[in-house]
Order: C-alpha cells, then sequence, then structure tokens
C-alpha cells in the first residue's frame, strides 16, 4: 500500500468543542500526557529550589525550625498548585512555561473546590509509584484525565492565544444606546458584534431576540441588525468608517 493511501495518524492532542448558553462554541485542545509531565518536572524543580532554600534557614533554628520546614513541605506539597491555579488563571509556573491552563469541562475558569479535588486527589494518581495510575487513567479516556480531573470535572487544555477583535464584515451603521449599560452588557454586546457575522441569519436573530429590552417586539431580523448596530457604536465603527472614507 503506498502512503498516499495510507490513513493519517491520528493525533494525541484531541480538540473538545463546548457550546456555551450563549450559543458560542469554545474550542479547547487537550493536553497529552507529555507536555503535562514536562510541566509537572518544571514545577517540582521550582519546588524544590524553594524548599531546598527554605531548608537552609528552617534547620539552623533547632525545634521551631523543624515544625515550619514540614509546614513548609506541606504548603509545597498541596497548597502550591491550588494557589496557583486559581489566582494565576488556572496555571502554575510549569504549566503556564509550557502553555498550558486548567479549566471546568465547560471552559470556565477554575475554582477553589474544583482545584482542591483534583490537587488532593495526585496521592491516589500517584500510585502505586511515580504517578502510575494517573497515566494509566488518562490512557483509559479521551480527554487525557486523571482521576482527579475526573472527580473534579476539569480539563488541561493549551491556552487559547488572545487575538485583537476584529469585526469581518463591511457593516458600519451605528446606533445609539438607548439607556446606560453596565460594563458586562458592553462586553456581551461587543461579543455578539463580533461573533454575528459567523451565525446563520436565523441563529443570529434567535439569539437577539435574548437581548431584551434592547430588542423587544422586533421580529429576529431587526434585532439581529439593532445589536449590531449598537455594537458597531461601541466599536466606534462608524467614525472609523468615516475617517477612512475622507482619507480616500
Amino acid at each position: 500500500m503506498s502512503s498516499a493511501n495510507a490513513a493519517p495518524v491520528p493525533r494525541l492532542d484531541t480538540v473538545r468543542r463546548v457550546l456555551t448558553p450563549e450559543g458560542c462554541e469554545l474550542e479547547l485542545r487537550l493536553a497529552g500526557g507529555i507536555v503535562r509531565a514536562r510541566a509537572w518536572c518544571i514545577d517540582f524543580l521550582f519546588r524544590l529550589l524553594i524548599f531546598w532554600g527554605g531548608s537552609l534557614v528552617l534547620t539552623r533554628i533547632g525545634s521551631l525550625g523543624m515544625a515550619f520546614f514540614l509546614l513548609l513541605y506541606f504548603l509545597l506539597e498541596w497548597i502550591y498548585p491550588v494557589v496557583f491555579e486559581v489566582l494565576w488563571q488556572g496555571a502554575t509556573p510549569g504549566k503556564r512555561l509550557s502553555g498550558l491552563v486548567v479549566v471546568r469541562d465547560d471552559g470556565t475558569p477554575l475554582d477553589w473546590s474544583a482545584s482542591v479535588a483534583r490537587n488532593f486527589l495526585r496521592f491516589v494518581d500517584f500510585l502505586p509509584f511515580f504517578y502510575a495510575f494517573g497515566v494509566l487513567t488518562m490512557g483509559l479516556n479521551r480527554e487525557n484525565k486523571r482521576l482527579g480531573d475526573l472527580l473534579a470535572g476539569t480539563l488541561v487544555v493549551y491556552r487559547q492565544p488572545v487575538a485583537a477583535p476584529r469585526v469581518t464584515d463591511d457593516d458600519a451603521t451605528e446606533e445609539i444606546l438607548p439607556f446606560a449599560l453596565s460594563e458586562t452588557e458592553q462586553r456581551a454586546l461587543i461579543e455578539y458584534r463580533l461573533r454575528a457575522p459567523g451565525f446563520s441569519y436565523a441563529r443570529a436573530g434567535e439569539l437577539a431576540q435574548l437581548a431584551t429590552p434592547l430588542t423587544a417586539g422586533l421580529p429576529p431580523d431587526d434585532a439581529r441588525d439593532r445589536l449590531v448596530h449598537l455594537g458597531n457604536r461601541l466599536l466606534g465603527r462608524g467614525a472609523l468608517a468615516a475617517r477612512t472614507e475622507g482619507g480616500e
């Protein structure tokens, strides 16, 4: 059989698609075992340096130093990953340097309870030696989850690059906002404006009708157009188009 007719080799890292309540589809690139092992090794070396530096100081102050020595070990082994994952956007230093992040199954950010669950079950994943059980579990499911991830409902994925907002159509008509919107509402309106060209007209109109009271009483197509024009206003599309025409 020629190589041209051979079946393509499947990638170890897969893509998981998540549909948000707003109707937007997220693509999460699942991280495989090799890159996760690299992140763990980086974190291990980082913790080892802290532990070594702390031990040089704490072993010099007698029994009290030994108590702090044990406390330092506990913090580095169990608290270190939880604090970094929750307060540093889902990534320990090792994950950050490896381009990884931990999220919940629906793509939302990690919270304290999920991080505690996935990290405090590492002692089971470690059994019988050096994460053998965890590696076996990752090989038995399509999402590369170890037991802690299965319990917590979390995924380890590649960090997505943040692209600058960009409108992909030529509609620059603006409409003045009928009333003040909160920052969250403005972000949602801008997000709709950016994504609207990728929806079918029927789907875009269906979503637009949910944005009451901005679109109350409007048919789907008119509701879509109104949100697009309001989004143009927030993005300054009309002013940009006017400057472009003036320059020409």
